[in-house]
């Protein structure tokens, strides 16, 4: 069992950044795979970003390509999501997900309680 909770939201003007993270506790955090989903009112969740057990290997929606970054710091539990030149679209839901590698809601069993984004233009 891993419990998520997700940080680091809030409110922010157009091109600005926020850097959210994501603590895991429970055991077994470096052998998940963490993901990165976004809901925006009326919307489907979507994935925004995952990252390997290792940190090694990282995917991206073609959405947040060359703006966000993720990483992780397996000693510390903890999976964050680097958001720069963010756009009013990015508005949303933030949430971290962990369980096997994959793009797809399905492919992870852990999900945190999620963090609000806002981006005004």
């Amino acid at each position: 069992q891993v419990q998520l909770g997700e940080s680091g939201g809030g409110f922010v003007q157009a091109g600005g950044s926020l850097r959210l993270s994501c603590a895991a506790s429970g055991r077994l955090f470096s052998s998940y795979a963490m993901g990165w989903f976004r809901q925006a009112p009326g919307k489907e969740r979507e994935f925004v970003s995952a990252i390997s057990y290792s940190g090694v290997s990282t995917y991206y929606a073609d959405s947040v390509k060359g703006r966000f970054t993720i990483s992780r710091d397996n000693a510390k539990n903890t999976v964050y999501l680097q958001m720069n030149s963010l756009k009013p679209d990015d508005t949303a839901v933030y949430y971290c997900a962990a369980g096997r590698w994959g793009t797809d809601p399905d492919d992870f069993d852990y999900w945190g309680q999620g963090t609000q984004v806002t981006v005004s233009s």
